[in-house]
């Protein structure tokens, strides 16, 4: 995969990023954000599909510390701000490194989520509309106890041979995710508030078996932001995109058209 360099945190760090459907240059722009453990190529072929479905052009890049994104520095910890600095941050830099002058669409899975939310909040001027998949507005019981499962399998199980070919430092993309997420200052995070200012289109899309997040998270979101349209999926855990990817896919082109974003 190409790189492009940003500057972020006073250096220089490579981004990894992919266009797909990249010869529709005259169609909208959907950019991906992967979840706290993704990469380019933890999505697989949704990206491609998706666009492909769609008519359009898709972004999809490895955030700092993963794939083959510049790893985090041996000393670098991630603080409750985290997902504050790659929406305020990050972003409007890759976009920037990689020319994209117009609004974009964003279609963000779990933590990208998150920061799909405080980009359409802080950043509206760069935003059409936001898609999310398993989002968090605030931390669960629930959220932490997975966590936790996550990191004992990751330690004694088959989960960091699992995730090392998805990324070139595995340490790298589960420790600043898994240690902040486990922070005990960490459970007191909420950006309920915060998002109540976006004034976007907003599909929010939640499973009810996800073990990472309850009907909460996009319910707390509906109550702030009235315009949200709200997808709850029966059988399905917390990748809504890999479990019942039909469904997601209709929802997505559903909500799109009725923004007028695809002719």
């Amino acid at each position: 995969m190409p790189t492009t360099p940003i500057f972020w945190k006073n250096k220089t760090v490579d981004i990894e990023y992919q266009w797909v459907n990249e010869e529709r240059i005259d169609s909208p722009i959907i950019v991906f954000l992967h979840e706290g453990l993704g990469s380019i190529s933890l999505w697989r072929d949704f990206p491609l599909n998706l666009c492909k479905e769609l008519g359009v052009r898709g972004l999809v890049y490895s955030r700092p510390a993963y794939g083959w994104s510049t790893p985090r520095g041996v000393k670098e910890i991630w603080q409750n701000d985290f997902m504050h600095q790659q929406a305020m941050d990050v972003l409007p830099k890759v976009l920037e490194a990689l020319q994209v002058k117009e609004p974009v669409w964003i279609l963000g899975h779990s933590d990208g989520g998150s920061i799909a939310l405080l980009a359409a909040s802080h950043h509206p001027h760069l935003v059409n509309g936001i898609i999310l998949m398993a989002p968090h507005i605030f931390v669960e019981n629930l959220t932490i106890s997975s966590i936790e499962v996550a990191k004992q399998q990751y330690l004694h199980g088959d989960l960091k041979g699992k995730l090392a070919k998805y990324h070139q430092d595995v340490d790298s993309a589960f420790w600043g995710w898994n240690d902040i997420w486990l922070n005990a200052d960490f459970k007191h995070w909420n950006i309920v508030q915060e998002i109540s200012s976006i004034q976007c289109p907003l599909l929010a899309i939640q499973g009810f078996e996800d073990p990472y997040g309850t009907m909460a998270q996009i319910d707390g979101i509906k109550e702030v932001v009235s315009q949200a349209s709200l997808v709850k999926i029966p059988n399905c855990g917390h990748s809504p995109h890999r479990e019942q990817p039909i469904i997601v896919q209709k929802a997505v082109k559903d909500f799109l058209q009725l923004h007028e974003a695809l002719i």
